[in-house]
């Protein structure tokens, strides 16, 4: 998939949720929104990848849920604690990985990178102490800032962070690398 599509699939719902949050100044009403533009980004990364994108559409899945509850009960608690539940969600899952002796991590990258054995352990244990921390990140930053700074979190500081994580694997990475 070209890398600007991809990037756009990614990041598209999030941009269309930022644009209507700051057009509308409402939260609730930026949820549809999302949660359309969501489906519409699995949608189109399955026409052009010919298979269900597992982590894509298992997000839009919590998107829906959350989303539709947030509408449903007129109540942004659920909103704002999704990022919290997808990321102790990520977490669990490698963690049951760990736990049942199969890295998932190699299952979901495995194409992309080879590592012994090894690193993949290591990866797995460094991305979910990540996905907790960042549900920790996410909890304190909702309980004690303005919605409008969570909103610009939510856009603009998880990425960022996931990006400089990802970023500091990469000596892990070269170190464990299978040629």
């Amino acid at each position: 998939m070209n890398s600007f599509i991809k990037l756009l699939i990614d990041v598209g719902p999030l941009a269309v949720f930022f644009i209507y949050y700051k057009i509308s100044g409402d939260l609730i009403d930026s949820i549809l929104p999302l949660m359309v533009a969501t489906v519409i980004a699995v949608f189109v990364s399955y026409i052009l990848e010919k298979k269900i994108p597992i982590m894509p559409t298992l997000g839009a899945g919590i998107v829906i849920i959350f989303g539709g509850l947030t509408i449903i009960f007129d109540n942004k608690i659920f909103i704002f604690m999704k990022p919290t539940i997808i990321n102790i969600m990520f977490a669990a899952i490698l963690y049951g990985g760990i736990v049942f002796k199969k890295p998932l991590l190699k299952y979901l990258l495995g194409t992309a990178l080879k590592l012994k054995d090894d690193g993949w352990n290591i990866l797995t244990i460094r991305w979910i102490a990540f996905f907790i921390a960042l549900a920790i990140l996410n909890e304190i930053v909702w309980r004690t800032m303005s919605e409008e700074f969570w909103v610009s979190f939510k856009v603009f500081g998880i990425l960022p962070i996931t990006f400089i994580f990802t970023m500091t694997q990469f000596p892990l990475i070269k170190k464990y690398h299978i040629e």
